[in-house]
């Protein structure tokens, strides 16, 4: 499934024809996406001092980032998507700019992360590309720093055979589960705090996707992993789509 090399060719010639405002189109909109579904899972980590975000794309949630932290700094592998970071957030001096070879942290100093996020880009990249970044941030995270990842859960559901059988239409890496991504930060010296299985898209009753919290072992953050089986996460998606029809702020 998706290599570092196919999305780094995807991703910098992908049209980007709503700024990627039309990955949230399923919530009505990405204010609605942020306020209704991300901001309540990661309220207890934000505003804080500084924040990392993994593959921003065109920086759809970067400019809410932006507003909860002293330093914030977007890494992605795609130029083109950092070079319209880069002109779309001009006014803002404490962000930083990265392009990586989708797999690097090297530019982020050790012991200087609060938090560090990613949703809705990390679902396409394999176990290898996983791993790595863990391994890192147990470095880049602050003693008390923590994490949230939307990741792939799609190879739970692989039979004996290890294929899928069921076809997978949104590309999610078919090597990551929620359990391989628990043990990843065992190693790292990470530990989840939760993981809440979820669908995606029209395969409602199939959890292939998982958002993972997690933190620096024997930090402040003091939970042992919880994990939640949620099958109605694109119910969420569609009341809060059901709605923007009125409230979206461009409605009025």
């Amino acid at each position: 499934m998706p290599t570092v090399e196919y999305n780094l060719e995807f991703w910098s010639n992908y049209s980007w024809s709503d700024q990627g405002d039309e990955w949230s189109h399923a919530w009505g909109g990405t204010e609605f996406l942020w306020w209704g579904t991300l901001y309540p899972r990661i309220q207890a980590f934000i505003p804080t001092g500084s924040i990392l975000e993994i593959a921003p794309g065109y920086g759809r949630f970067t400019t809410y980032f932006k507003d909860y932290c002293q330093e914030l700094s977007i890494v992605d592998l795609a130029e083109p998507c950092i070079e319209i970071c880069q002109k779309r957030f001009a006014n803002y001096s404490h962000i930083n700019y990265y392009v990586n070879d989708g797999k690097s942290l090297d530019m982020i100093p050790d012991r200087s992360i609060d938090f560090v996020f990613s949703f809705d880009s990390l679902v396409h990249a394999e176990s290898d590309v996983i791993q790595a970044y863990l391994m890192q941030l147990g470095r880049k995270l602050k003693p008390n720093g923590a994490g949230f990842f939307h990741h792939s859960n799609i190879g739970h559901f692989k039979d004996g055979d290890g294929n899928l059988p069921f076809p997978n239409p949104h590309m999610r890496a078919e090597s990551m589960t929620a359990n391989l991504f628990a043990e990843y930060c065992d190693r790292a010296g990470l530990q989840c705090l939760s993981q809440e299985w979820i669908n995606w898209g029209d395969q409602d009753e199939i959890l292939k996707d998982c958002l993972s919290t997690f933190k620096v072992k024997d930090s402040h953050w003091n939970q042992n992993n919880r994990v939640l089986k949620n099958p109605h996460f694109m119910e969420e998606a569609k009341r809060l789509q059901n709605i923007s029809v009125l409230y979206r702020p461009s409605r009025f």
